[in-house]
C-alpha cells in the first residue's frame, strides 16, 4: 500500500509538473526527414492542440519534477554498417524494423532519436578500396552514400546518420580510449592466434570448422602474431554476470540471453583493441604506430551520433544528449560485441549501459542460406525498385517473426502482398469510396460514432487496436501487422454481410442504413491507416489522403491514452482546495483522445474520389512459346507505371 501511495504521489507531481509548467512543452527540435515537431518524452501536443501528460511511476519522477529536467528520449540504433560492400538485404531488414519501431514510438508522443550510419575503418575496407582502384576515403564516400540512397527509397526516417570517419567521432573515440586507459583497463602485450579477416577478430580454435574455417564466413582463418593493446574484459566477468541476472530484459529475445550467459560462463578473455598492421583507422592516442580496433571504434558511434553538427565533440556533451540508448537492434551474428564487449567497455568508462540489445535472426532465400557463390542473394535496391517500399517493408515485417530467422521467396512475397495490401486493405477502401461517390456524393452521412451504434464492429476494432499497441510495444511486429489485418478482414466480412449496394437500391431507411455502413468501414480504414503507418508509411499516407485529410494531419497523428497512474492522480486532485485553478489546467487532458479511438470521421466530411492506393503485383510467368511476348508486355508496363511487374487494380 505504501509503495502504491508513493507511485500515486509521484504521478501527481509529474502531472503538476507537466500541466502547471507549460514552458516545458516548448523545448523541442525537428527531424530532418519529417515535418514533425518532437516534444520531450511523456509530453505531447496533438494536431488538435490538446495536451496530455502521461506519467511514469519510476523513481526519477519526483527528481525530474523538482529539477525541471526533461524526460529521456527514446534512442534506437541499428548497427553501423560496414562499407566493404554495398548494402545487402540483411542490413535493410534491420533498418526497416528499426524504422517501424521508431515510427510507433513517435506515435506515442515520445521524442525519438533514430541512429544509423556506417562503420568505415579497418583492414577489409582498405582491401576492398584497393581492389577497386580507389582510396579508402573515396570508397567510404561511395558506399556510405549508397546506404543513404537506399534508406530514402525504403522510407527510412532516421534522425542521425553517423560515419566513423567523421572528425567528431574520432574525438569521442580517443576520449573514451583515454578514460578506459586511465582506469587501468588497457595494457600492451603480444598476441598470436588464428585471425578471421572478414570478422576482423581472433578466433578460438575450438569454434572453427574443418580446415580452420570461420563458421560465419566459411573461409580459413590465418595465423597472425602482433604486439597490440588489450582491453581487460576478464576483469568485468562478474559485473556482466550480475547485470544479466538482475536485468533479464537486457538481451532479447530470451534465447539470445541464454546464449550470452553461456559465453560469459565459459570464461571471458581479454581482447585486442588495436592493430599494428592496419593503417586505415583511428590512431591509438598513446601510440601512432597502431590504430584502434574497428569494434572498439565503431561501437562508440552510438554515442558520437548524439552530438549536434556544430557542437564541441566531447563525451559529456554526447552522453547528455540522449545516452543511454533505449534499444540496440542488431543481427545475431554481432551479439557478442554488443552484449559482452560493449557493456564491459561502458562499465570501464563509467557510462550507463543501453537498456536493451535485441538480436534478430538471419534471412534465407527459398529455404537456402544466401551467398554470392550460390547466386541467390536478395538485392534490396532491385527489390524496392521492382515492388516499391511498402511491399518490401510489409513482407519482411509481417512474414518474419521478429527475432527468428526468416525466409524469402518471390512467389510468397507476391501472394502475401497482393492478398493483404492490395485485396484486404486496398480493395476494401476502393469499393467503399466507390459506393460513397455513387450514392452519397462522396459525403459522409453521419458521425462514425453514431453510425456504429447497435453494432459489434466498433468493439471488435477497439479491441484489436489495443492488441496491436501492446504487440508493437513488445516488438512483436509480425503479430502487430496481423492484428491490423484482422480489422481489414472484419471490414470485408461486414461489407459482404450487409451488402450496402443492395440496400441503396431499396431506398428509404435501407438506404440510410447503407450510408452508415460506409461510414463504419471508412472509420475502420482511418484507424488502419494509423495502426499500419509504422510498417507501410507511404501506403497509409495515401489512405489518409483518400479520406480527405492533409499531409500535415497525417504527420501529426498520435496513438496515446491516459495512463492508470494519471487517472489515479486526477481522482486525488479532485479533493484539493485549488480545484478551480487545477481544472483550468487539466481540462485539455480530458479533451485529448488517441486518434486510433473510434469516432474520428464526422458527418458532412467529404472524401476524395476513389483511386487505388496500392498497386497489385502481377505474376509474370514465362512460357516456352509466349515468353518473349510476356517480357515485352512487362516492358510496356514498366514505362507506364515505372515499377516492373506491377499493375494497378
Amino acid at each position: 500500500m505504501a509503495a502504491a501511495r508513493m507511485n500515486i504521489n509521484c504521478s501527481i507531481q509529474s502531472s503538476l509538473s507537466c500541466l502547471l509548467k507549460p514552458s516545458s512543452f516548448f523545448n523541442f527540435k525537428t527531424t530532418h526527414f519529417k515535418n514533425r515537431v518532437y516534444f520531450p518524452q511523456n509530453h505531447f501536443i496533438s494536431s488538435k492542440r490538446s495536451m496530455l501528460c502521461t506519467c511514469s511511476s519510476n523513481n526519477n519522477t519526483s527528481s525530474n519534477f523538482q529539477t525541471g529536467e526533461k524526460a529521456e528520449p527514446f534512442v534506437i540504433t541499428t548497427p553501423l554498417y560496414y562499407v566493404n560492400a554495398p548494402p545487402h538485404m540483411g542490413s535493410a531488414y534491420t533498418t526497416i524494423a528499426a524504422d517501424a519501431i521508431a515510427r510507433f514510438q513517435r506515435l506515442l508522443g515520445k521524442q525519438v532519436i533514430f541512429i544509423t550510419g556506417t562503420d568505415e575503418h579497418g583492414e577489409k575496407i582498405a582491401t576492398a578500396a584497393s581492389a577497386l582502384g580507389s582510396t579508402p576515403s573515396e570508397h567510404c564516400d561511395v558506399i556510405s552514400q549508397a546506404y543513404k540512397m537506399l534508406w530514402k527509397d525504403l522510407d527510412i526516417a532516421y534522425d542521425k546518420f553517423i560515419r566513423t570517419t567523421d572528425p567528431k567521432h574520432e574525438a569521442i573515440v580517443k576520449e573514451f580510449y583515454s578514460k578506459v586507459l586511465a582506469n587501468d583497463d588497457i595494457y600492451q602485450d603480444n598476441y598470436e592466434g588464428l585471425y578471421c579477416v572478414n570478422c576482423e577478430e581472433y578466433k578460438d580454435e575450438k569454434e572453427l570448422l574443418e580446415n580452420k574455417c570461420c563458421p560465419t564466413h566459411l573461409k580459413p582463418c590465418i595465423p597472425r602474431k602482433e604486439d597490440n593493446y588489450f582491453f581487460a574484459l576478464s576483469k568485468y566477468q562478474k559485473s556482466l554476470e550480475e547485470t544479466l541476472a538482475q536485468n533479464p530484459d537486457f538481451v532479447q529475445p530470451s534465447y539470445r540471453l541464454n546464449e550470452v550467459q553461456g559465453w560469459i560462463k565459459s570464461g571471458l578473455r581479454d581482447f585486442s583493441i588495436s592493430r599494428a598492421a592496419v593503417d586505415w583507422g583511428i590512431p591509438v592516442p598513446n601510440d601512432n604506430k597502431q590504430t584502434i580496433y574497428v569494434w572498439f571504434d565503431a561501437l562508440l558511434g552510438y554515442i558520437s551520433a548524439l552530438l549536434e553538427d556544430k557542437e564541441q565533440p566531447n563525451l559529456q556533451s554526447a552522453v547528455s544528449s540522449g545516452w543511454p540508448a533505449s534499444l540496440h537492434l542488431i543481427g545475431k551474428d554481432i551479439l557478442r560485441f554488443h552484449a559482452v564487449y560493449w557493456p564491459a567497455m561502458l562499465m570501464s568508462a563509467g557510462l550507463s549501459l543501453p537498456k536493451m540489445v535485441f538480436g534478430h535472426g538471419f534471412l534465407t532465400k527459398d529455404g537456402m542460406k544466401m551467398g554470392k557463390s550460390l547466386g541467390n542473394t536478395i538485392e534490396p535496391n532491385e527489390l524496392v525498385q521492382k515492388f516499391g517500399p511498402d511491399a518490401v517493408r510489409y513482407f519482411f515485417l509481417r512474414q518474419v517473426e521478429f527475432g527468428n530467422d526468416g525466409d524469402y521467396s518471390e512467389d510468397r512475397f507476391i501472394d502475401i502482398v497482393n492478398a493483404h495490401l492490395a485485396n484486404t486493405i486496398g480493395n476494401l477502401l476502393n469499393r467503399t469510396l466507390g459506393l460513397l461517390k455513387k450514392n452519397c456524393q462522396s459525403t459522409l452521412a453521419a458521425d462514425s460514432t453514431i453510425a456504429a451504434e447497435g453494432t459489434d464492429f466498433k468493439d471488435t476494432v477497439e479491441k484489436l487496436v489495443e492488441k496491436a499497441r501492446i504487440l508493437y510495444e513488445n516488438l512483436s511486429l509480425s503479430s502487430a501487422c496481423e492484428a491490423v489485418l484482422e480489422i481489414g478482414n472484419a471490414g470485408n466480412i461486414y461489407m459482404d454481410k450487409r451488402e450496402p449496394w443492395s440496400l441503396f437500391k431499396q431506398g428509404g431507411a435501407a438506404s440510410e442504413a447503407a450510408a452508415k455502413d460506409l461510414v463504419i468501414i471508412l472509420e475502420a480504414m482511418r484507424i488502419i491507416a494509423i495502426m499500419l503507418s509504422p510498417v507501410t508509411p507511404s501506403l497509409c499516407r495515401r489512405i489518409y489522403a483518400q479520406l480527405g485529410y492533409s499531409e500535415e494531419q497525417f504527420n501529426n497523428l498520435n496513438w496515446v491514452s491516459l495512463s492508470l497512474s494519471l487517472s489515479l492522480s486526477l481522482s486525488l486532485l479532485l479533493n484539493t482546495t485549488s480545484i478551480n485553478l487545477l481544472f483550468c489546467h487539466l481540462r485539455p487532458v480530458f479533451e485529448l483522445q488517441s486518434e486510433t479511438k473510434w469516432g474520428g470521421l464526422k458527418g458532412g466530411q467529404v472524401m476524395a474520389l476513389p483511386k487505388p492506393v496500392f498497386a497489385r503485383i502481377e505474376q509474370i510467368k514465362e512460357t516456352e512459346n509466349g515468353g518473349e511476348a510476356t517480357k515485352k508486355a512487362v516492358k510496356k508496363n514498366e514505362k507506364k507505371h515505372k515499377v516492373q511487374g506491377v499493375v494497378e487494380v
